[in-house]
């Protein structure tokens, strides 16, 4: 049960209206990495959760993330509030107003469907979506997720901060990023308090290949570090020792019932290509200049045989 308080967790102050800055706000508005999706994603982890510790956090931050989809939803109200009353209002004239829709680096949809107001979109038109919901009921999964989400968010308040002059704004928002290091501490201790927290889940790796690091992308740039060497690392730098890592022949195979087998001969059989053959195909009938090597070339286009720079001279308008 909600009851909600009319004061803002956060005074909000707007030096002026700014459209364009609050179209680029509605990305902490609706986004993927803003507040609705916060408040969504920890809703539903607290609902599900059993440890009465971690539940009580859950909704406490999901809670407070609510406030925070306010306080920005606020910021966006005041910073439309211009373009809100001119569209509503029409006290413009007609290029006028075209002119403040195509300013504000909003859609005409965005501008006139919703009038200036705070949709639930991100700063591109995006409607929210709650597909930008990534739990997996599994703490250990979930909290990592969640330190990650705070982080992200705290990094697109930073960028918001360097966009913006209005020192209201900038008192705002970040007040909204010390809350997201605020939480991102609770969810690291939430992690930290669960005894065997990595690696997450219940089952756990095979042995011999949990300590392998495999350097699969080589040449100019291999670096080495406490990443990829040291006691904790079996380091891979030639492929062919891991290839296949179970020592097997490294094909895929099934056993098929008899009658799938016969059918599956059957059709080998039918689409087997013939190495043997070098066929005259569509591209070899109509090749021109540039199509490279073809097969019986004269029986097509002729055999491109001038270099690209010859072909560009010619190909050149006059």
């Amino acid at each position: 049960m909600f009851m909600h308080n009319k004061r803002l967790q956060y005074t909000v102050r707007v030096s002026e209206p700014n459209p364009r800055l609050a179209t680029m706000m509605l990305e902490q508005f609706g986004g993927a990495d803003g507040e609705l999706a916060a408040a969504m994603r920890y809703f539903t982890q607290g609902l599900g959760e059993d440890d009465p510790g971690r539940k009580d956090m859950l909704l406490d931050i999901a809670t407070e993330e609510l406030s925070h989809l306010e306080v920005i939803g606020s910021i966006v109200a005041m910073l439309s509030k211009g373009v809100k009353v001119q569209l509503s209002e029409g006290q413009m004239e007609e290029a006028e107003l075209y002119r403040q829709i195509g300013a504000t680096g909003t859609s005409a949809k965005e501008a006139l469907l919703f009038g200036g107001g705070p949709a639930l979109i991100d700063s591109a038109g995006v409607p929210w979506t709650a597909a930008y919901i990534d739990s997996r009921s599994e703490p250990t999964a979930d909290l990592r997720s969640n330190i990650a989400a705070e982080a992200r968010a705290k990094i697109v308040y930073e960028r918001l901060i360097n966009i913006t002059d209005d020192p209201g704004i900038k008192e705002d928002l970040g007040f909204l990023i010390t809350r997201e290091i605020a939480h991102q501490k609770s969810f690291e201790k939430a992690l930290y308090s669960i005894e065997d927290n990595f690696p997450p889940g219940k089952l756990p790796g095979v042995e011999k290949f949990a300590s392998m690091y495999v350097n699969s992308s080589q040449g100019e740039g291999d670096m080495t570090g406490p990443w990829n060497t040291g006691a904790q690392w079996d380091r891979i730098d030639d492929l062919a020792q891991v290839m296949p890592a179970d020592g097997g022949d490294g094909q895929a195979n099934v056993t098929l019932a008899s009658e799938d087998a016969a059918v599956a001969t059957r059709m080998l059989k039918r689409t087997m290509s013939d190495p043997s053959g070098d066929p005259v195909t569509g591209a070899d009938l109509g090749a021109g200049p540039g199509a490279g090597r073809t097969t019986n070339g004269d029986k097509g286009g002729a055999p491109d045989t001038q270099s690209a720079p010859a072909m560009a001279e010619a190909n050149a308008p006059d």
